[in-house]
């Protein structure tokens, strides 16, 4: 939704040409769409992007909405989202996401 060149998808313009072209494809069903606004310190950034995303979808007459991460799932959920990602808000522990750490200690090339 904000166009940011570091993420792909589909330009909003282009939208409507990538749904007539699903529409053709017999194992494919377009539900909904998904936005990630860009990256702030402040949740209410975000509220543009996705009530934009929302509007959208709401013309399209697609029910699902992802949009939402950690930082600002409140807000996108107040604009309608159906779908939020929330990794960092449950894993946040840098050591929770750490590998485990070799079974007994053992180091290569020891017997």
């Amino acid at each position: 939704m904000a166009e940011e060149a570091a993420k792909q998808g589909v330009p909003v313009a282009e939208v409507d040409a990538l749904l007539t072209h699903c529409g053709d494809l017999e194992h494919v069903e377009v539900v909904g769409l998904m936005a990630m606004a860009p990256f702030s310190d402040d949740p209410e950034a975000s509220r543009p992007h996705f009530r934009r995303l929302a509007a959208l979808a709401d013309a399209l007459g697609l029910p699902e909405r992802s949009m939402g991460m950690s930082g600002d799932f409140e807000v996108a959920i107040e604009e309608g989202a159906t779908l939020v990602r929330v990794g960092t808000a449950l894993f946040e522990d840098d050591e929770a996401a750490a590998p485990p750490a070799t079974a007994g200690g053992a180091e290569r090339g020891t017997t």
